[in-house]
């Protein structure tokens, strides 16, 4: 787990470890990065669960009314209102934050889809999807997750990048 990596330079065997929770610098780069992730995928979401509300569409309605070309129900639109915020939120605060947030939920947009994909012809499918909203959700889902691990994983990374000075303390200047 990310809340158990040890900071760097201890060793735990004969491996060091690194924490990813460390914090950038106020003005760096790749805080811009993590935040614009963050603010347009929170801005996409948001505006799709306010259109859906203002259709009064039922709460758990499966008939699938559409939305911007989406399957929704009161039950999504809800949804992604709440992480259309969650995204806003993490936008302002910036930093390792925003990254960890955009990972994570580019994760569980991903696990969404899938789940959602096995629940599409059934009784159990209470969030309307449609194979639109699967795609729509392993698009954002990879977004998501390509904004948040922006300059943190990677084999090239520069060597000014605060994330590889951790990894490797004894050749940082």
């Amino acid at each position: 787990m990310a809340t158990h990596v040890l900071r760097p330079g201890t060793k735990r065997g004969n491996r060091r470890h690194i924490t990813l929770d460390e914090h950038l610098p106020v003005d760096h780069r790749l805080n811009q990065v993590y935040r614009a992730g963050a603010g347009l995928m929170g801005l996409v979401l948001l505006a799709f669960g306010i259109l859906g509300l203002i259709d009064k569409i039922g709460f758990f309605d499966t008939r699938g009314d559409t939305v911007s070309g989406l399957s929704t129900n009161g039950a999504l639109s809800v949804l992604s209102i709440v992480v259309g915020l969650l995204l806003l939120i993490g936008m302002v605060i910036g930093g390792n934050f925003a990254s960890t947030l955009n990972t994570v939920l580019g994760v569980a947009f991903i696990a969404s889809g899938f789940v959602n994909l096995a629940l599409l012809d059934s009784s159990h499918n209470i969030l309307a999807f449609r194979i639109q909203n699967v795609l729509f959700s392993f698009v954002v889902g990879v977004l998501l997750m390509t904004f948040g691990m922006y300059g943190r994983v990677s084999g090239g990374l520069p060597h000014d990048n605060p994330y590889w000075k951790a990894r490797h303390p004894d050749r940082a200047d």
